[in-house]
């Protein structure tokens, strides 16, 4: 990752960047500082927004490659995790006080060369490696956190594929998987 953070005080600071931006879109206010000599806030940076209510997922939204300042990227994934992941309906005011953020900030995408899924299989680093599945127009992506549900190398492929839009057992010498590592922070494990 490009960017060097005090992380706990810096995931505070996106952590309250993300918050902020959803009671925006909901019209309410929340004060939050920003500190002054941030430079950091401006450097590329690529996300993730997962929302959870009651431990269960909410919205994820994110992205996959640092193409704008960190702070945007954060708020811009915070809103359309709340307003715009397709698998929930808009996050109402009711459930502001009940829904827990998280910001992964991640590495760039490093290509795995592998020929077949058994090699893949071997070469993934469970609870490490986030993952990108590419197939011509078929793409999708699983956070390292997602190995917490799908332990096993050889189901969470599966899983990744069916989320592109492929078939579980689908595998050609053309389909491309890339990995990356992820920083987090949970506000479950920030005090507010």
């Amino acid at each position: 990752m490009s960017i060097e953070m005090n992380e706990q005080i810096e995931g505070h600071i996106l952590l309250d960047v993300a918050r902020a931006r959803i009671a925006e879109s909901l019209g309410m206010e929340i004060d939050i500082s920003l500190p002054l000599a941030g430079a950091w806030l401006s450097a590329h940076g690529a996300t993730f927004v997962t929302l959870t209510k009651y431990g269960e997922l909410r919205g994820c939204i994110g992205t996959l490659e640092a193409h704008r300042p960190l702070i945007e990227d954060v708020q811009e994934n915070a809103y359309a995790a709340a307003f715009r992941d397709p698998r929930f309906s808009p996050l109402r005011v009711e459930e502001f006080d009940v829904v827990s953020v998280e910001i992964s900030l991640l590495s760039d995408p490093e290509p795995m060369v592998v020929e077949t899924e058994a090699e893949a299989m071997t070469r993934l680093r469970p609870h490490i490696d986030g993952v990108v599945l590419e197939y011509g127009q078929h793409r999708s992506t699983f956070l390292p956190q997602v190995w917490e549900q799908l332990p096993d190398p050889q189901q969470f492929l599966k899983h990744l594929k069916r989320k592109a839009g492929l078939a579980a057992d689908f595998w050609a010498a053309d389909l491309r998987l890339s990995r990356y590592a992820v920083q987090k922070w949970r506000e479950a494990d920030v005090p507010r």
